[in-house]
């Protein structure tokens, strides 16, 4: 067996002596109580685009599911393992959860290979079937005359947190919440090089900065 990875050994050794004790309280609270945390986010497998750095959270504050490009599949109650779905029914059913944010960001590897049209990233091309669920039957995604690579790029990264909220919707327990006033689905948007925070306003269906007070 390799060594385990001397980085997270240093990592822990830092957490223990530095932040557990500052937080010893709350993690024998949350051992003893369990976890109630008020927000899902479901957010991107990419190392730079972490939900708990990114929103300063604490133990215990959010439930967070991680994906290539922060996708949530349609609703497909099959005999299939659907671990996205697993996450959305124990959020919303078992810890009853009153935000789902769908957590976009920039450079996102996982739509650049459906705007470049990459060739399979491994024989098994788990990305590109997981990537292709983006897309509709009748859709075809196209750089539009006049829009730079960069401007597509982020116009479909944008793109997949409406379809992933979308396809929220077509899971009923998720459907149920919304209609009683349970839960709320939000949609946001990270840049990576400047660190800034972009929350989808329900009005009018565009990103506008997190420090926008008409968004609080």
């Amino acid at each position: 067996m390799s060594a385990f990875p001397q980085r997270l050994i240093d990592g822990y050794r830092a957490f223990i002596t530095q932040r557990l004790p500052i937080e010893q309280s709350r993690y024998r609270a949350l051992s003893e109580r369990g976890q109630s945390p008020e927000t899902m986010v479901v957010g991107c497998c990419n190392s730079r685009v972490s939900p708990e750095v990114i929103f300063d959270a604490k133990p215990g504050e959010l439930f967070v599911v991680r994906n290539i490009a922060n996708l949530v599949p349609v609703y497909q109650p099959d005999a299939n393992a659907h671990g996205i779905s697993a996450a959305l029914e124990f959020g919303v059913e078992v810890l009853n959860v009153k935000h789902i944010v769908i957590l976009g960001h920039a450079q996102c590897g996982g739509i650049s290979a459906i705007i470049n049209k990459a060739a399979p990233l491994s024989s098994g091309d788990f990305i590109g079937r997981w990537m292709a669920t983006l897309i509709k039957p009748d859709e075809v995604v196209e750089q539009r005359e006049r829009e730079t690579m960069k401007e597509f790029a982020t116009r479909i990264e944008k793109a997949a947190v409406f379809r992933s909220i979308e396809n929220l919707m077509t899971f009923p327990f998720v459907q149920k919440s919304v209609e009683r006033g349970h839960l709320r689905l939000h949609g946001a948007y990270f840049g990576i090089a400047e660190g800034s925070l972009y929350a989808l306003d329900p009005e009018t269906n565009e990103f506008r900065s997190i420090g926008d007070d008409s968004l609080v």
